[in-house]
C-alpha cells in the first residue's frame, strides 16, 4: 500500500517509489508535518524530529493540553497552517467570519484511505484507476465557526508523485469569507535550498532562474487573469549541489490556469515554508451555509536524482494521467499554419494552393488562422462573430474544409472565443457581456475586450457558436487563442460582495466550456494558445492536446524557450514551427536545417509561404518531413534528458530516448561558435545497460557513451545537428 496509517502512533505515511511524506495527529488535534524526502521504510524514532518545538519567549501554546507538551505551532512544522494563532509565518488558510473574527483553529476529526482518485468538481485534475493510485482524505473541523476542511492527498507510487487539494465546507449558519486558501503548504526544517522558477514575457517565455533562499520570502504570482507569460505556476526547491542528474529537488506544479501565487518563506530559525494556490490578492470567496469550495490541485514531485528525473515524473504524469482523449498518447500530425504566409490577406484560392503544396510535401494538416470570420480583415473587428467572412470565403467555411480534406490533408481553424471586439455584432447586441465596471472606461488590449465567463449565458453562447462551426464534420483541429490580460475585473450580474470572485468564476466558466467542447467533439485535436505560451500550464493540459509554445518562432530563441518549458511540460505538447527568414519577430537569419531541427524537438510544423519557397528549400522541407516522421514517436513519446543548457553556455544538447531504450535522438545546437576550443563531448543518459548502439556506421557501448562521452564536434553560429542511435 502506498498510504499507511499507523494507528498507535497517529502517523500517516504516504509512499512513492523513491519518496516518503510523513505527518501525524498531535494529541488528536493538530496535524504536525514530520518529513518529506527520500523514501524511508523503518520509521522508528521519526517522532523525535519534532522534539525541538519548544516555547520561545514570545510563543504560546495552542491550548492547555498542548501546553503540557510544551508544543507551539509557532515553531513546529505544520501540515496546513491557519491565520490567527501563534504561527506567525505565511498561513495556508485565512477567513473572516460573521462576527468579524479572523481566527481559524481546525482540529482532526477523521480520515479515510481508498484506492484510485476522486475528481475535483468543475476543475481540471489528474486522474487514476484503482491500481494506479491511492488517496487519503482527512477531515478537520472548527466547532466555533462550523467550517470543515477536507485535505486530499493522492499517491502515484510508480511516478514519484503526490497530489494535494483542499475542500472547504460551511456547515454553520452564517457565511464565511475565504480570503486565502492554498492548495498545499509544506514545511522544511532547513533553508539550504535554491529556488528555481520560470519567468519571461511574450516572445521570451520560460527562462530558468535559480537563486538561493534567503531570510524572508520569495513570492511569485500572477494577477492577470491567466497564468501568464511572466511566471509559470511551477517552482522547485533544490539542494545547492543539485544538477540535472544528481542531488535532491522538490518540484511543485499547480493544475490551474488563472491567478496564482507560490513561494517560499524562510523564518528566523532557518526553516522554510513552501506554498502554492490561488492568488490571495483581490480574492474573496463568500461561502454561504451548506456550500463548498475546492482548491485547484497541486502536484508535488520529489527526486533524489536531479532535475531531469523530476521533469520526467511530471512528463509521465501529465501525458498519462492529466491529458485525455484519443490524442493523449498518439503522435501529432505535421501541420502548416497560414499566419506568417498570408496574415489577414487571403482568399479561398490562396488557402487551397497552400493545401495542395502541403500535400505534395508530406504535410498532414493545414490550419487557417485569424481572419476567416465576420468582417475580419485586421485585428480591430469581429471577435465574437463566429460565422464565415463571405468576402474572403464566399462558399463558406464548410465548403473550404471539404475542399482541403478532398486534397488529402486535414483542416484546422483558429478561434479566440473568450474575446469580443467592440466593432462586432455580438458586442452591439450584448454590450454588458464583457468584463467591466459600470461608469468606468474600458481598457482596450489588442483592440478587444474579454467576455464575462462567470455568466452562464455567455458560456452557452461560446459553446454554441464554436460547435456550430465544428458540426460540418471536416474540421479536425482547432487552435484556441487568448490574447490579452484582465482589466476592470467586474461582472454585471454578481452581487457587490461577490465581485472578488470574478477571476476564479471566469476560470470555472472556461473549464466548463472546454469540457463541453472536448466531450462534444472527441475527434477534434485542440491546441491551446495565449499569445504563445501565456497560458501553457497543467490546468489547460486537461483539455488541450498541444500548445503553441511561443509566438516567437526564431529558432535560436526557441532553443531556450523549449528547454525552459520542458522543466515541467512534456515535449509531446510543445508546438514548434519552421518559419521564414529573416524571422518576423527577431529579424535573425538562421539556417534552414537548424530551424527544422529545433522544431523537431516538439510538435513539428511550418509557418511560412510554401508556395513561394525555392526548389532547394522544397527539397529540404521534404527531407525534414521524412526525417521527422521517422523520429517523432521517439521525441513525442520518449523520455527527455537535458544534457547541456542554453542558459549556461553557447551549446545546447537534449536527448530523447524511446521508452524501450532502443532508439535515441541527440539534438545539438550552437548559438555562437567559439574558436580554439577542444571538441565537445557529451555523456548520454537513459540507455539500455550493457548494450551496443550504432550511430552513422560506428558502434558504441553503453558504458562508453554514458561514461566517456560522444564527440559532438564544433559547429558554426546558429547551427544544429541530429545524431541518431539505434540499439544493435
Amino acid at each position: 500500500m502506498s498510504i499507511e496509517y499507523i494507528a498507535d502512533r497517529n502517523l500517516f505515511h504516504i509512499k512513492t517509489l523513491n519518496s516518503s511524506y510523513i505527518f501525524r495527529v498531535r494529541k488528536e488535534y493538530v496535524l504536525e508535518h514530520l518529513y518529506y524526502g527520500k523514501r524511508i521504510d523503518a520509521l522508528r524514532g521519526i517522532e523525535h524530529l519534532s522534539d525541538e518545538n519548544y516555547f520561545g519567549a514570545t510563543l504560546h501554546a495552542i491550548d492547555a493540553e498542548l501546553a503540557e507538551e510544551k508544543l507551539s505551532t509557532g515553531r513546529m512544522c505544520v501540515e496546513y497552517p491557519f491565520y490567527g494563532s501563534v504561527d506567525m509565518r505565511q498561513p495556508a488558510f485565512h477567513a473572516v467570519y460573521n462576527d468579524g473574527s479572523r481566527v481559524t483553529k481546525m482540529f482532526y476529526v477523521a480520515h479515510k484511505i481508498f484506492p484510485g482518485k476522486p475528481t475535483l468538481d468543475g476543475l481540471p485534475a489528474t486522474y487514476a484507476s484503482e491500481d494506479e493510485a491511492q488517496t487519503l482524505e482527512i477531515t478537520m473541523f472548527d466547532s466555533m465557526t462550523g467550517l470543515k476542511l477536507v485535505y486530499r492527498y493522492t499517491a502515484f507510487e510508480a511516478l514519484d508523485v503526490v497530489t494535494r487539494s483542499v475542500t472547504a465546507v460551511n456547515t454553520g449558519k452564517f457565511g464565511i469569507n475565504i480570503k486565502k486558501i492554498m492548495s498545499c503548504s509544506v514545511d522544511f526544517d532547513s533553508s539550504d535550498y535554491d529556488f528555481i522558477h520560470l519567468h519571461g514575457e511574450a516572445w521570451r517565455e520560460c527562462e530558468i532562474e535559480r537563486k538561493p533562499l534567503v531570510s524572508g520570502e520569495i513570492r511569485i504570482n500572477s494577477a492577470r487573469g491567466a497564468s501568464s507569460h511572466l511566471h509559470s505556476p511551477f517552482f522547485a526547491l533544490a539542494q545547492k549541489n543539485t544538477t540535472e542528474d544528481n542531488g535532491e529537488v522538490y518540484g511543485f506544479s499547480l493544475v490551474y490556469s488563472g491567478n496564482f501565487e507560490l513561494g517560499a518563506e524562510v523564518d528566523s530559525l532557518k526553516n522554510t515554508r513552501a506554498y502554492m494556490g490561488i492568488n490571495s490578492f483581490d480574492f474573496n470567496w463568500l461561502l454561504d451555509s451548506g456550500e463548498s469550495f475546492t482548491t485547484p490541485e497541486a502536484v508535488m514531485v520529489y527526486s533524489k536524482s536531479g532535475l531531469g528525473a523530476m521533469s520526467r515524473s511530471f512528463h509521465n504524469l501529465y501525458r498519462n494521467n492529466l491529458a485525455r482523449g484519443k490524442y493523449k498518447n498518439s503522435i501529432r500530425p505535421i501541420l502548416i499554419n497560414n499566419w506568417e504566409a498570408t496574415y489577414f490577406d487571403f482568399n479561398e484560392e490562396k488557402i487551397l494552393d497552400l493545401a495542395s503544396k502541403a500535400k505534395e510535401l508530406g504535410i498532414e494538416l493545414l490550419v487557417l488562422d485569424d481572419g476567416w470570420f465576420g468582417k475580419r480583415n485586421d485585428d480591430k473587428t469581429s471577435l465574437g462573430d463566429w460565422y464565415t467572412n463571405s468576402n474572403k470565403l464566399p462558399d463558406g467555411i464548410d465548403s473550404l474544409a471539404k475542399k482541403v480534406t478532398d486534397i488529402g490533408i486535414k483542416f484546422g481553424l483558429w478561434f479566440e472565443p473568450e474575446m469580443v471586439s467592440p466593432d462586432s455584432d455580438l458586442y452591439r447586441k450584448h454590450p454588458d457581456w464583457c468584463l467591466h465596471i459600470d461608469g468606468r472606461a474600458k481598457s482596450m488590449g489588442r483592440n478587444q475586450l474579454i467576455l464575462d465567463l462567470s455568466r452562464q449565458e455567455v458560456c452557452d453562447y461560446i459553446v454554441s457558436a464554436v460547435s456550430d462551426v465544428l458540426k460540418c464534420g471536416n474540421i479536425s483541429y482547432i487552435k484556441w487563442d487568448m490574447n490579452r490580460n484582465f482589466t476592470e475585473i467586474g461582472s454585471a450580474v454578481l452581487a457587490p460582495e461577490r465581485q472578488s470572485e470574478v477571476a476564479h468564476r471566469y476560470m470555472l466558466g472556461l473549464y466548463g466550456i472546454l469540457e463541453r467542447i472536448k466531450t462534444g467533439f472527441p475527434d477534434v485535436l485542440m491546441e491551446g494558445c495565449a499569445s504563445g505560451g501565456g497560458r501553457f500550464d497543467a490546468g489547460m493540459m486537461h483539455y488541450f492536446d498541444q500548445f503553441w509554445t511561443s509566438d516567437n518562432s526564431d529558432a535560436t530563441d526557441r532553443v531556450k524557450i523549449q528547454y525552459g518549458t520542458s522543466l515541467v511540460m512534456p515535449n509531446l505538447f510543445m508546438g514548434a514551427h519552421v518559419s521564414a527568414v529573416p524571422n518576423h519577430q527577431t529579424g535573425r537569419t538562421v539556417p534552414f536545417e537548424t530551424r527544422g531541427l529545433v522544431a523537431m524537438c516538439g510538435q513539428f510544423g511550418y509557418e511560412l509561404d510554401i508556395t513561394k519557397t525555392s526548389e532547394i528549400e522544397v527539397e529540404e522541407i521534404k527531407k525534414q518531413i521524412q526525417l521527422y516522421k521517422k523520429i517523432r514517436t521517439i521525441v513525442q513519446l520518449g523520455d527527455l534528458h537535458r544534457i547541456k543548457s542554453p542558459f549556461d553556455g553557447e551549446n545546447t544538447v537534449v536527448e530523447f530516448v524511446s521508452k524501450d531504450k532502443k532508439s535515441v535522438c541527440l539534438f545539438c545546437f550552437t548559438r555562437m561558435c567559439q574558436v580554439q576550443y577542444n571538441s565537445d563531448k557529451v555523456k548520454l543518459e537513459g540507455l539500455m545497460p550493457n548494450s551496443v548502439y550504432k550511430c552513422e556506421d560506428e558502434e558504441y557501448s553503453t558504458d562508453f557513451l554514458e561514461n566517456f562521452g560522444f564527440d559532438i564536434q564544433k559547429f558554426n553560429d546558429h547551427s544544429g545537428k541530429l545524431f541518431l542511435f539505434e540499439l544493435i
